[in-house]
């Protein structure tokens, strides 16, 4: 079969590309930018179109031969507007998709069985009913909380379990919800294609346990061996619950507030024999929670909601600008001679931050991460996808990656915490007189007075933290190993 993928480069996308390939299908995905598309399968196979349906697609045209179109485009992260973004992209990709042969279209929503229901429930329902008004048969699959390594719902919780011993949490961790594995979720959305059956219905896909927020926490410490203590207050507003998402766990606040919003309202599936239709076998949540960790220990985790742009507010046009401004920049520039082979040093600066940290200072670096933080930044607690390997427009603490390039030595950062300007940190090896040099450049383009006066006054730490990472990259791993028991 054809296959058409939208959200392509999301968390569900990255993980249907392997297996509808592993299959034998032929896919069109559909990004809004090329570059983040970073798989291993390639060939004729694997077609990419470069369009943001949220905006103008009237440009992009979809092959004619396609079977079955995939709808995985959300927009809950992108704040306020995202019910207007969900629906225009929704009649934008209906548009296109009608001028093909497509045989069905396949929509992964939420559970909207609640009388009230949130306003990310409410715009799911909505774009149903878009997809619907089209010529083509549509089957709606609506989920719950997924659980899988990376996923929103999976990292909020262990950053929530692994962080707090004791947790004062608001009434919203009574609500009810079905969590399901996200390899349950890969299993219905491929064996629902050209299922007649399903065509024009809709239904919940669940696991096999009915549980409340609470009891997820609880047992996801279980799993990890953690004992932890839940006390409910009555009093906690949704501006407060949002606060004490944002502040604990590594979501952005525009995200934390509709999680909220949702956490209100009881995502329990309505009953059906879909699972048994197709032979799927549901994941209990503990199975599910320590599948996900044999993929994190495994270092196999395909993809993290806190790469997706819009997790952050952050546009994608930025992974085009991969040339950093010279004019109007302060810069800081650092050059230190490689004794020797060079891909140790490369691999010490592909598998930096995270749990790795930055080599040197890193007690400062956490500090500047909660100063971001409390002014409404990302942080630190994003971490990495990865523990080894970075792509462009990865997430990594609060960088944003535009250019990984280990063939031609090259790892340029962007940052994306709160600043009165903007930075670049870049990191290259270069030859020069038949030698190797590590540069190391840290680039920032103030705006105004204060972001002049910003770059002055940090300036003494520049120079301790920047001379202290370009030496550790540059040493042999055994010294790089004892300034990490150091810090």
């Amino acid at each position: 079969m054809h296959i058409l993928l939208t959200g392509a480069n999301g968390y569900i996308g990255q993980r249907m590309i392997p297996a509808l390939l592993g299959a034998g299908h032929s896919i069109t995905c559909c990004v809004r930018s090329k570059q983040r598309l970073v798989t291993d399968f390639n060939g004729a196979r694997l077609q990419v179109i470069e369009t943001d349906f949220s905006n103008n697609a009237g440009q992009v045209k979809f092959p004619e031969n396609i079977d079955v179109a995939f709808f995985l485009i959300h927009s809950m992260r992108e704040g306020a507007t995202f019910e207007e973004a969900e629906q225009t992209a929704a009649n934008n990709f209906l548009l296109l998709i009608q001028q093909t042969h497509c045989k069905q279209i396949i929509y992964l929503s939420g559970i909207v069985n609640a009388r009230q229901l949130s306003k990310h429930l409410s715009s799911r329902l909505a774009v149903e009913k878009i997809l619907r008004a089209g010529k083509i048969p549509v089957t709606v699959l609506r989920a719950g909380i997924i659980v899988g390594s990376g996923s929103s719902s999976f990292e909020i919780i262990r950053d929530l379990v692994e962080k707090l011993p004791v947790m004062i949490t608001p009434q919203w961790v009574k609500t009810k919800c079905q969590p399901l594995a996200i390899r349950n979720v890969i299993q219905f959305l491929t064996g629902v294609m050209l299922y007649s059956e399903t065509f024009n219905k809709d239904f919940d896909i669940g696991g096999p346990e009915v549980l409340t927020y609470k009891q997820m926490l609880l047992q996801f410490a279980e799993v990890r061996r953690l004992k932890r203590k839940i006390i409910t207050v009555p009093v906690m507003t949704p501006r407060l619950s949002s606060y004490w998402l944002y502040f604990v766990t590594s979501t952005s606040y525009s995200l934390a507030v509709n999680l909220v919003d949702s956490m209100k309202v009881d995502v329990v599936c309505r009953a059906n024999n879909l699972a048994q239709l197709l032979g799927i076998e549901l994941l209990a949540y503990r199975q599910s929670v320590a599948l996900a960790f044999q993929k994190i220990e495994q270092n196999e985790v395909i993809s993290s909601w806190k790469d997706a742009f819009s997790a952050f507010n952050t546009s994608p046009a930025i992974i085009s600008n991969v040339e950093v401004p010279v004019y109007g920049c302060f810069k800081d520039i650092k050059s230190r001679e490689i004794k020797g082979d060079d891909a140790p040093v490369l691999d010490r600066i592909w598998s930096i931050g995270g749990e790795r940290g930055w080599y040197y200072g890193n007690a400062l670096w956490k500090v500047r991460g909660l100063i971001d933080k409390a002014f409404g930044g990302v942080g630190l607690r994003r971490g990495r996808t990865s523990a080894m390997k970075i792509d462009s427009g990865d997430a990594l603490d609060f960088w944003r990656v535009l250019v990984a390039d280990k063939l031609n030595k090259r790892l340029l950062l962007l940052a994306e915490m709160k600043l009165p300007g903007e930075a670049w940190l870049e990191f290259q090896v270069i030859s020069k007189e038949d030698k190797l040099y590590l540069l190391q450049t840290a680039t920032f383009r103030p705006r105004g007075l204060l972001g002049r006066l910003y770059w002055y006054s940090v300036l003494p730490f520049h120079y301790f933290i920047f001379n202290g990472m370009i030496d550790a990259l540059v040493k042999k791993e055994d010294a790089v190993q004892a300034t990490a028991k150091v810090e």
